[in-house]
Parts: structure tokens; C-alpha cells; sequence
């Protein structure tokens, strides 16, 4: 999203409340559904493409999460990580397809070209049932917040991810004795230019070549795991007081959600987006297919001795097994361009009002600058953000991936919810596992926060 972007969100009040109850019956928003296409005003010439929509969507669920499946899969074992990984890959696909739905319809009610996901959220509460509406404020900036917290603390620790790389291989290879802040500023630099991209169709060649890098890597690393003799000798089913790791795990790295309204909003051609096969549903299948065998192998291979990063597992010293760790590095990297678009189009969305226009560019480069190097300071004062990334991770996606798509849904199509009433049953039932999900991996985040803190005293 540009400022252009910006200045048709904000085009969207024209169409009021009252304007919206003054169509009411069925039959005239059936018109005006006819009526108005939000597809044939979206821009032709700055839109994405659909393949590279599909691209910055693989890399919106293709982060440092799969590199911890083997790690999910101890947490679960084989049996159970396999099938739930599907599952959990199901679920978060569904509830983008209905968050995707839902916004398109809002879009043709509202007669808007776009809405981002605290925006959708916003105008369902506001056109819904009347006992809703006084939540529409609360439902946007609900959805605002947590995005920026997740997105913002996870740009964190790719970080860390990057300079740790590059520490484990330079220090290693080189015999030399850096600490690992250093490598965290040079990592700062390049964060610095990418993070001024205010594109997404800029960033397509970095989440092209990030792909790339990925591919690369998982060929390295299926390389490394089928090498030797695999052990399928390990547990079926994990420990229960371990499961929770394994969804928390799972839902966190799976869960791109905060990605895709903006990448459907970037597209030329958005009806591409869902159905058959469609953007979303291919890069999904794409992902957890992935995740699965990444998971999967990668704890038949490495046993209860897989680290919380399949390529720390990889023989050091080793060339091949330096390239991966280091194209991985490479491909968080390119990562962060898109990591970063997300919190900052919603920050600027709600400050740019208080900048002269005139002085808006040399406005988003000073705080796009100053907040990479915040993030820099914060990763070089507490390098091990991770446990706590987990436990953002596990409250926010949970609400963010799961929760809010199904009250969104049942919202909009309050009261009719099919028959027997299935689709609120539904929505209960997935709204119920988002608040267990959130339980159980805060739980768990909180006690690995807790030993990790014990262990250094």
C-alpha cells in the first residue's frame, strides 16, 4: 500500500451508515452488489501481479518458523505432528479464506476498492447488529495493535536470526571471537534501505529471490537429513505437558494473516486470489506441505537432539552446510522488507494526519529509520528474544489467525448462518480452539521463558 492507498481508505466515509441502513432489504444490496465492483477500481498500473502475489504470500508463511518444525514434531511426535500440522494448516487456510470473503463483500456494500484487516473488522461490527456497533472502534484498533506488536516484535528477532547466522559461521570458519552485537549492527544496515520500501510491488523481487534462497536451503537440508540413516524409532505420540509447544510452534510460524489483506488489496486482479486453485489456496498447500516434511523428516533424522533451528543441526565447518545457514540468513533478510510494510502502512495510516503533506516522504524515511534502529537496539540489549516472540506469537496469531476471522464472519452474516445455524457453530467451535490455542501456548511460553531465566542465574 502507498499513500495513494491511504487517500482511498480514507475516500471510504463517504459511504455512511446511513446510507448503507437506507438499503437494507435483500433484494437492494443484491443491486447494489450489482451495482458496484471494488475488482475493476483497483490500480492497474501499480497493482501486483498474481504471481507476485503468490510470492510475498509464501513468503509471509515461509519465515524462521519452518526451520523449528522438527522441533514442533519432538514436541508432538510423528503421528500427531503429522496430522495436526494438517489440520492447523486447514484451519488457518479457511479462516483467511473467510476473512478474504468477508472483507470483498464489505468492499461491495460499502462501495470501497479496498479494506485492510483492522478496517474489515471496523465496518462489520459497524454495519452489523446494533448490540455490535459501539465495538467497531475497539474492533479496528484491537486489530491495528496486535498486528503492529506481532509484526514489529518478530522483525526483532529476524534480527537475531540473521546475525546469529552469520556469527556461527564467520566465528567458526574464521576462528574468530565477535560478539554476536556486532554482527546485530552490520545486520542494521542493510535493514536500513530495505525497510524504506513502501511497495509492495518493490518487494516482489526480494521475496522472489527470498524464495529462491529457501528452496536452496530446504534442498541442502533434505540433502543433510536423508544422508544417513533415518531412525523412524521415535515417539508416536509426544508427552502431553509437550503438546502445547507443538501448536504454539505450528500456529505461529503457519500463520501469515497479517500479510494478506494487503497483498489481496495490492493485486490487479484480487478474484484470483480465492478459489480453485487461486493464490491463497496454492500457497497454502505449497506451506504445509513444506512444514510437514521439514517436521517430519527432520525429527526421524536428528531425534530428541534437533535444536530449535534445523540448520544449527547441520555438521559445522562444512561448506555446503555454511551456504545453507548463511542463504537462510539471506532469505530472512529479504524477509524483512515485508515483514516490515505490514506494522508501518498501519502506524503511518494513523499518524500521517499530523504531518504536513509537503513533508510526509522525508517524514516516513526518518521514521521508518528510527524504528529499525530501535529494533537494533532492543535485539543487540536481549539477543535471546525468542521465548518471548513465542508468547506474542501465541496470543496475538491466535486471536489474529483464528478468533477474529470467525467473529468477523459470523458478524457480517448475523442472523443468517446457513442451516441449521452450521456456520455459527463453527465460528464457536474455532473461536473455543483460538482461546485454548492462546492458553496453552502463553502457558508454555511462559514456563520456557522461566527455565531459560533459571538456567543463566
Amino acid at each position: 500500500m502507498t499513500d495513494n492507498t491511504s487517500s482511498k481508505e480514507k475516500s471510504s466515509s463517504v459511504f455512511t451508515l446511513n446510507d448503507f441502513n437506507s438499503k437494507t432489504n435483500l433484494t437492494e444490496k443484491g443491486q447494489l452488489h450489482d451495482d458496484y465492483n471494488p475488482f475493476e477500481h483497483r490500480d492497474q498500473v501499480k497493482g501486483s501481479s498474481t504471481g507476485g502475489a503468490l510470492a510475498h504470500l509464501l513468503k509471509g508463511s515461509l519465515g524462521t518458523g519452518i526451520l523449528a518444525m522438527p522441533m514442533a514434531f519432538y514436541n508432538a511426535g510423528l503421528v500427531f505432528g503429522m496430522v495436526f500440522t494438517l489440520i492447523v494448516g486447514i484451519l488457518c487456510t479457511h479462516c483467511v479464506h473467510i476473512l478474504v470473503r468477508t472483507s470483498q463483500q464489505v468492499c461491495k456494500d460499502t462501495r470501497v476498492t479496498s479494506l485492510g484487516f483492522a478496517e474489515t473488522a471496523e465496518k462489520v461490527f459497524e454495519l452489523g447488529p446494533k448490540p455490535f456497533r459501539p465495538w467497531s472502534n475497539f474492533a479496528k484498533q484491537f486489530v491495528d495493535c496486535a498486528l503492529m506488536a506481532t509484526y514489529y516484535a518478530a522483525a526483532c528477532v529476524y534480527m537475531v536470526f540473521i546475525a546469529t547466522s552469520f556469527h556461527d559461521v564467520i566465528n567458526f570458519d574464521l576462528k574468530l571471537d565477535w560478539d554476536i552485537r556486532i554482527y546485530i549492527a552490520f545486520t542494521v544496515i542493510p535493514c536500513l534501505f530495505i525497510g524504506q520500501i513502501r511497495s509492495l510491488k518493490l518487494l516482489v523481487p526480494f521475496s522472489t529471490l527470498a524464495n529462491i534462497c529457501i528452496v536452496v536451503v530446504f534442498g541442502i537440508t533434505l540433502y543433510y537429513m536423508f544422508n544417513d540413516t533415518l531412525d523412524f524409532d521415535r515417539p508416536l505420540v509426544a508427552k502431553v505437558t509437550q503438546i502445547p509447544l507443538f501448536f504454539a510452534t505450528v500456529i505461529f510460524a503457519m500463520e501469515g494473516i497479517g500479510a494478506v489483506m494487503p497483498v489481496e488489496n495490492s493485486m490487479k486482479k484480487p478474484q484470483q486470489f480465492l478459489g480453485c486453485p487461486g493464490v491463497l489456496n496454492i500457497a497454502m498447500i505449497t506451506v504445509v506441505g513444506l512444514y510437514a516434511i521439514i517436521g517430519f523428516f527432520g525429527y526421524v533424522r536428528y531425534g530428541p537432539g534437533v535444536r530449535g533451528s534445523i540448520t544449527l543441526n547441520l555438521e559445522k565447518g562444512e561448506a555446503l552446510a555454511d551456504a545453507a545457514k548463511l542463504l537462510m540468513a539471506i532469505a530472512i533478510l529479504f524477509t524483512y522488507g515485508l515483514q516490515f510494510y505490514i506494522p508501518n502502512e498501519i502506524l503511518w495510516r494513523k499518524i500521517n494526519h499530523k504531518f504536513n503533506e509537503k513533508n510526509h516522504n522525508i517524514t516516513q524515511i526518518l521514521l521508518r529509520s528510527g524504528i529499525v534502529l530501535i529494533s537494533g537496539g532492543i535485539a543487540a540489549a536481549i539477543p535471546n528474544l525468542e521465548p518471548f516472540i513465542s508468547l506474542v506469537g501465541a496470543i496475538f496469531f491466535s486471536l489474529l489467525g483464528i478468533f477474529v476471522p470467525s467473529v468477523v464472519e459470523t458478524v457480517y452474516l448475523w442472523p443468517n448462518m446457513g442451516r441449521f445455524n452450521w456456520k455459527l457453530v463453527k465460528n464457536i467451535i474455532l473461536s473455543i480452539l483460538a482461546i485454548l490455542a492462546l492458553i496453552a501456548g502463553s502457558a508454555a511460553s511462559i514456563q520456557e521463558i522461566i527455565q531459560d531465566e533459571t538456567n543463566e542465574d
